[in-house]
């Protein structure tokens, strides 16, 4: 078809880790506590956000890999509803660290399977290092919720009153 870009291979590789890094840099600078809002004008109409569901919903992606980066976050947002800046910068990391290994000529599914080990492991840990509440009375069970509603609220507006909201 004209006007497609039929590259192969490697170059291919590059190329669509290169169009991920444009979706990952536009919405990166508004994660967290002190993230910056995004000023999005589309057809006369302007958008401000800092939310990163919001504003990849807004953008018009027509590169197919960076489009599955916005998919990703569109899947974060309608599983869980929250997290999908995190998300997007995460996998594009993901890309980032692994275009290293493409350009030194290391096969993909090398990376991927390094990519499922490290997953393995770092699930392990986190088993290694989890609290188990299985059979703890219902008030330490409410103390160990409190305490993780407290962590989850230090990145929020109402850090500051954490201890007000957390039992809530």
């Amino acid at each position: 078809r004209e006007g497609t870009d039929s590259s192969q291979g490697k170059p291919q590789l590059i190329s669509n880790i290169n169009a991920c890094a444009a979706i990952a840099d536009v919405i990166r600078t508004t994660l967290g506590p002190r993230g910056m809002d995004k000023l999005i004008t589309v057809n006369n109409k302007s958008t401000i956000s800092n939310d990163g569901a919001t504003i990849l919903k807004l953008l018009d992606v027509v590169h197919p890999a960076a489009a599955s980066l916005v998919d990703i976050a569109k899947s974060q947002d309608s599983e869980v509803g929250d997290g999908t800046t995190s998300v997007t910068v995460l996998a594009y990391e993901f890309l980032k660290e692994s275009k290293k290994y493409i350009e030194d000529g290391v096969h993909p599914q090398v990376i991927i399977r390094s990519f499922r080990t490290a997953c393995t492991l770092a699930l392990s840990k986190i088993k290694e290092w989890s609290i188990d509440i299985a059979g703890k009375d219902a008030e330490e069970k409410r103390a160990q919720l409190i305490k993780c509603a407290a962590t989850s609220l230090n990145s929020k507006l109402v850090a500051t009153q954490k201890h007000f909201f957390s039992p809530m």
